[in-house]
């Protein structure tokens, strides 16, 4: 049987995690976190001292995934879009939130101040959804709201009602 591959993306602290995972429970796809792939194969190539992160090595991650992608049926979450093969993705699914509520989440991650900054600015800019605009067909990159548990289930049950249709229209 066919499987869609979906990437969920936006900027840190949008609720891709929690998402992707909950979305892969209901549904039954395979959730990949590109951040715990790329730490647990050490894909990187260098340290950001600036944002006090390791840089990741894009042409090593999508060697990693290439595989299981070329399967089907893989949920991807990353706050990254553009290095990805547009071949990979049925649908994208950018996470949006209210500045005031990201800014409390990326605090509590403990953010220095210029990404924590750099990260809202990305947020308020659309930096995610342009970037998933210029990398991939129009017609699949879907913008959600990502505030509330409430939205959260709206949009567990949006896209677990998009995997139905596109299960139903590629497998006679």
């Amino acid at each position: 049987m066919l499987l869609p591959n979906i990437l969920i993306t936006g900027t840190p602290g949008v609720g891709k995690t929690t998402l992707g995972k909950e979305l892969a429970s209901r549904s039954g796809l395979k959730y990949i976190n590109v951040g715990d792939v790329a730490r647990e194969g050490a894909l990187y190539n260098g340290y950001d001292e600036e944002y006090d992160c390791p840089i990741l090595d894009e042409e090593k991650v999508v060697d990693e995934l290439e595989n299981q992608m070329t399967e089907g049926g893989v949920i991807v979450d990353y706050h990254g879009c553009d290095f990805f093969p547009e071949r990979w993705f049925h649908a994208v699914f950018v996470l949006r939130t209210d500045n005031s509520i990201l800014y409390k989440r990326l605090e509590t991650r403990g953010y220095n101040e210029k990404k924590l900054g750099d990260n809202i600015e990305c947020e308020i800019f659309q930096v995610l959804y342009e970037e998933a605009m210029l990398s991939y067909k129009e017609d699949i990159v879907h913008q959600l709201p990502s505030n509330t548990p409430e939205e959260l289930e709206d949009n567990i049950n949006q896209i677990s009602r998009w995997i139905e249709q596109w299960v139903k229209g590629h497998n006679p």
